[in-house]
């Protein structure tokens, strides 16, 4: 299926890794991603904690004597955007959390005292340092936890093969209270068969539990890099408002662009020879009935294929079928003319705006024609549905994949009427297959 992939606002995204089930998140590779990131949070805490709060207070120092502190203050803020950078790339390499970058620096007035206000008044560089200044405290408690956990798993599952290890130093086995053997006294040992059996259980019930602590524990950092290290909630809304309204625009001038150009080759070419054949049939149909009644038969031919052509066009602009029966019967009239068996399920509570609905329909239509055209698929499907306030129209089809979002063409139009509604498309298109595109669109 050659198609391509992006996401509001516009840039390409990798597909996130799916969230392992609870039987396999001890052996998934996002479970340890996410307990390297967690034991790797207390370096980071350090060393942010020490830059930011020594500096800083440097700086303050600094000003009342020689207003050295503005710069030194205004430098920190600055290269507190690098160290938002870089973790900004450690989530999205440990974590799967692709955060878009925030605004660039912008020095809003000229010379030297310019560069110093605008330093001091970053909100991003700010932001960046009290997500370093957290970070110490969050970091102890995350390695803390994380290191604790696989400890415990590891000691007591492995428990069984290291008992005997004990005897060596004069004890039974691992004691969980007491003083020791040469203080004897109300001690307890884990010994015996029942103990060493119990052990194990909870070492296998820790193993499993453990990712989902550690996935709780990682929800948190998510909430801080989102929140602290990417773009400002109302300057990120006024860029996806920004783009959406270009996108919107853009749509509507390709439609229209498309529409002349399908009426100016199609049907305006025919009527124009319906014209010209008329005419003709007109002026032999006294010396040359024969011919001119051929010459009307074929004029009514092409009467007949220009109707069709403008159908055509209609429906492409706006079906009928989806203004009278909604998504289902437009949908499955559509999975009908492909090459490939499509299934196709909608369950929708309501029914969406017009827009929605309408780019819906496009997004779907266009998607099965790259499937009949370009997939080498031998079957596939269409399945919309809600979640919580998004129409979600997933496309699937087990062709031979390789729909790389970085290089592909197919999708340009589709992305920007998507982006248009405030929308968006993810591509999942591995080597071999299969592809699965899934469209989001606000109800």
């Amino acid at each position: 299926m050659s198609t391509a992939g992006t996401t509001v606002p516009g840039r390409a995204l990798r597909a996130p890794v799916p969230r392992p089930g609870f039987w396999r998140a001890p052996f998934s590779a996002r479970t340890w991603g996410e307990s390297i990131y967690l034991m790797l949070n207390l370096f980071v805490g350090i060393l942010g904690f020490v830059f930011v709060v020594v500096f800083v207070v440097l700086g303050i120092g600094l000003t009342p004597l020689f207003l050295l502190g503005l710069p030194l203050i205004a430098s920190v803020v600055l290269a507190c955007r690098g160290w938002g950078a870089m973790e900004r790339g450690r989530a999205r390499a440990l974590l799967d959390e692709d955060v878009a970058r925030p605004e660039r620096f912008k020095q809003k007035t000229p010379g030297a005292w310019g560069w110093i206000k605008s330093g001091l008044a970053d909100g991003t560089g700010w932001r960046a340092a009290l997500y370093l200044f957290l970070m110490l405290p969050w970091s102890i408690l995350t390695f803390t936890a994380v290191v604790t956990l696989w400890s415990a798993t590891l000691a007591t599952i492995s428990y069984p093969a290291t008992q005997p290890l004990f005897r060596s130093a004069d004890q039974p086995g691992a004691m969980l209270w007491g003083d020791g053997p040469k203080r004897p006294g109300d001690d307890f040992y884990l010994t015996g068969p029942l103990w060493v059996t119990a052990t194990f259980a909870v070492g296998v019930l820790l193993l499993f539990l453990t990712p989902q602590v550690i996935r709780g524990i990682a929800w948190v950092d998510r909430v801080m890099v989102r929140g602290l290290l990417g773009p400002a909630f109302l300057s990120q809304q006024v860029q996806d408002l920004t783009e959406s309204r270009g996108a919107a625009v853009d749509t509507a001038a390709s439609d229209m662009r498309r529409i002349e150009r399908d009426l100016h080759d199609g049907a305006q070419a025919r009527l124009v020879s319906l014209a010209m054949d008329l005419g003709l049939a007109k002026e032999k149909m006294s010396d040359d009935p024969e011919s001119a009644q051929r010459m009307v038969v074929e004029a009514h031919n092409e009467v007949k294929l220009a109707l069709r052509e403008l159908r055509d066009l209609a429906r492409g602009i706006h079906p009928a079928v989806l203004t009278d029966r909604g998504l289902d019967a437009a949908l499955s009239a559509v999975a009908a003319k492909c090459t490939v068996p499509v299934a196709v399920g909608v369950d929708l509570p309501t029914r969406p705006s017009a827009p929605v609905e309408q780019a819906a329909y496009y997004c779907v239509s266009e998607l099965l024609t790259n499937v009949s055209k370009h997939s080498g698929a031998t079957r596939a499907s269409v399945a919309v549905h809600a979640e919580r306030d998004r129409l979600v129209a997933v496309v699937e089809d087990d062709g031979r994949g390789g729909a790389d979002p970085a290089h592909g063409t197919g999708l340009a139009g589709l992305t920007e009427r998507v982006r248009g509604v405030g929308g968006t498309l993810k591509v999942v298109s591995p080597k071999g297959g299969p592809t699965r595109v899934t469209v989001t669109l606000p109800m």
